[in-house]
């Protein structure tokens, strides 16, 4: 646990953890790879501007592949807008298109949401992004703003420049008075889709729903704590069925993990000491780029489909 509490007490400290994510260290690579290509992946998806002319799939993880046919979210809609349009984040699989209409709906129901704002999906092809997530790569993440919508007619330019809301307090550890029943009820709308494999939002939160929660829990198995995550929620579909060069992460541990966020919001109040270097340690070596090479075969077609 002491691993968790470093790593959140630091992006505690940068207000947010601009680079996310992701915990996907249970997922393993089950596609063939290519080996003649080591140009960064994500200077080669990050310039993209449109999507493959292919069959919606995706290729590879969450953190280490791509999506071909990927389909954008319409910019406006009649319950959702999305956010920081200078982007072109606002692209993913159809199941994903269609997982946040239906959300929108359901937080549009909400008392003082007119819908939802969304923010970071994937780039049009997918892949590793120019700044900031380390996920979102397949076309099936979404980050969603906690920032209740007072109305849906945002221009571009305020797109661009409106923010977020955090509901933090105590680097995490507990919600603020920003906080509300409607949170409540859109995160457990948002987990209990069978669609969704997880949800990803800071301890505090999880610990207050597993408190308010007075009907059925097994929707909060999805919601798991993790470091940022208090100026939106990022929702993670499964694989969709037949996609077999998508590899789903490992499902989240029975029982409704509740315990475990009071293990993150525990050590968060009462950090534990910190290991005692080993000088014989070996020094810790830098994660290697992904380059084309280290992504799925597909990805290269998908990057050369017009």
């Amino acid at each position: 646990m002491q691993f968790k509490v470093i790593g959140f007490l630091l992006c505690a400290a940068l207000a947010g953890c601009g680079g996310e994510d992701d915990p996907s260290k249970a997922e393993t690579h089950a596609v063939k790879l290519s080996s003649s290509d080591h140009r960064l992946a994500k200077d080669l998806f990050g310039h993209v501007s449109t999507a493959s002319k292919q069959n919606a799939e995706s290729f590879g993880s969450y953190a280490k592949g791509c999506v071909g046919g990927a389909v954008q979210l319409p910019e406006t809609g009649p319950t959702w807008q999305a956010m920081r349009l200078s982007r072109n984040r606002n692209w993913g699989q159809p199941i994903l298109i269609d997982y946040l209409k239906d959300l929108s709906r359901k937080a549009a129901a909400q008392p003082g949401w007119e819908g939802l704002y969304i923010g970071d999906m994937s780039q049009p092809r997918g892949g590793p992004m120019l700044t900031g997530h380390a996920s979102h790569q397949i076309g099936l993440d979404a980050d969603i703003w906690m920032r209740a919508p007072k109305h849906l007619m945002l221009t571009v330019n305020d797109r661009e420049h409106i923010s977020s809301i955090s509901m933090r307090k105590s680097a995490g550890a507990f919600v603020n008075d920003e906080w509300t029943e409607q949170h409540h009820n859109i995160l457990k709308a948002a987990a209990s889709d069978p669609r969704v494999a997880r949800i990803f939002v800071f301890p505090g939160a999880k610990v207050q729903m597993c408190k308010d929660e007075k009907g059925d829990r097994a929707w909060l198995n999805k919601i798991r704590p993790w470091y940022g995550h208090h100026y939106h929620f990022h929702v993670r579909l499964n694989c969709p069925k037949g996609d077999k060069s998508c590899v789903n992460q490992a499902p989240p541990p029975k029982g409704d993990g509740c315990a475990d966020a009071q293990d993150w919001v525990n050590n968060i109040l009462n950090p534990p000491p910190p290991k005692p270097k080993d000088p014989n340690a070996p020094k810790p070596q830098p994660k290697a780029p992904i380059t084309l090479a280290t992504l799925p075969s597909q990805c290269s077609a998908v990057l050369s489909s017009r």
